[in-house]
């Protein structure tokens, strides 16, 4: 079931390029969650992936596929900070340099971990727009070559292998819900999904603070929005007025897409390591979000809910149990 430039065959292919440096998480069952919404939940724990987030899969599809010539060069990314530590991993990994841009807006946290693996990290205003805008300008200064965040067929591919996964771990999946920012995430794990069963429901779950996807959908059409503070900030940034892949993906294979707020955030990331011993960051608690307050609906028996990363500082993740 091809989508453009995106395939169920790249899929299975990336899933093979990346064996040696991604992992595959474990699907763990939630009878908390189960019992709260009447089916049996399962939550794929990409919070234990390399580097602490899923992106790792895409940035090593993308990174392995470039030509000799394109890793001499070097590589150069955006990030909210997820991407670019799987960017500098997998670089350190290929012995080559990395250039990661990112805003005044990235915790402190995921800025230090690129440092130590090795990557320059630049930062360059108060957006990732601001950051983004800087990084293409530096591509072009320095001939480095562009590893997208989430808007390439390679990068959606690798992102993809999570949906294999599930559906060999959980035959019988109904539905998936999967956080939603840039659309990368959710285009690959849709596409493995509806491939096996179009009648699998995809469910996209945002922060009410500045959601583009959300409203792109609502619009037709990409737009851009200023971004705000919010504790999923791995789901901040704009989708690009210009998007090539996602957008169009999430339009045609995504069933629904909904919002969970801050205190809700905050809940179930507390939830997570309370109930599971999982060390959740915001933007990866988003689906437990939606389960726990009951805003994702059509679920059917068997429900996965993908659980995209860990990369919390320690004092902020303190904090948030605290106040619970």
């Amino acid at each position: 079931m091809p989508t453009g430039d995106v395939a169920l065959r790249d899929i299975y292919v990336a899933r093979q390029r990346i064996a040696a440096i991604a992992t595959r998480t474990p699907l763990i069952s939630s009878p908390l969650l189960s019992g709260l919404v009447g089916a049996s939940v399962y939550l794929k724990a990409e919070s234990l992936q390399q580097t602490g987030s899923f992106k790792i899969r895409g940035a090593a599809n993308k990174m392995l596929s470039l030509t000799a010539e394109e890793q001499a060069r070097g590589v150069i990314t955006v990030s909210s900070g997820n991407h670019g530590r799987a960017v500098s991993y997998v670089a350190r990994q290929l012995g080559i340099r990395a250039v990661v841009c990112m805003s005044a807006r990235v915790p402190g946290n995921k800025v230090e971990a690129i440092r130590e693996l090795g990557a320059e990290v630049v930062l360059h205003g108060d957006s990732y727009k601001d950051a983004e805008r800087r990084a293409l300008e530096l591509q072009k200064e320095r001939g480095l070559t562009w590893v997208d965040p989430f808007d390439d067929p390679l990068v959606i591919a690798g992102q993809g292998t999570i949906g294999l996964e599930i559906l060999e771990d959980l035959p019988s999946v109904d539905a998936v819900v999967v956080p939603l920012s840039g659309g990368g995430l959710i285009s690959g794990i849709a596409l493995a999904m509806k491939s096996a069963s179009p009648t699998i429901r995809v469910t996209g779950v945002s922060m009410d603070r500045a959601p583009v996807m959300y409203h792109s959908l609502k619009a037709g059409a990409p737009i851009d929005m200023e971004e705000q503070d919010t504790l999923a900030d791995a789901l901040v940034g704009n989708i690009g007025l210009n998007n090539r892949y996602t957008f169009r993906m999430v339009q045609e294979y995504v069933d629904d897409v909904v919002l969970v707020s801050e205190e809700e955030i905050a809940g179930a990331m507390a939830f997570a390591l309370e109930k599971h011993h999982l060390v959740v960051e915001g933007g990866g608690a988003v689906g437990i979000a939606a389960l726990l307050h009951r805003k994702a609906g059509g679920l059917g028996r068997n429900v996965a809910v993908v659980v995209s990363g860990g990369n919390v500082s320690l004092p902020l993740l303190l904090q948030i149990v605290g106040k619970q």
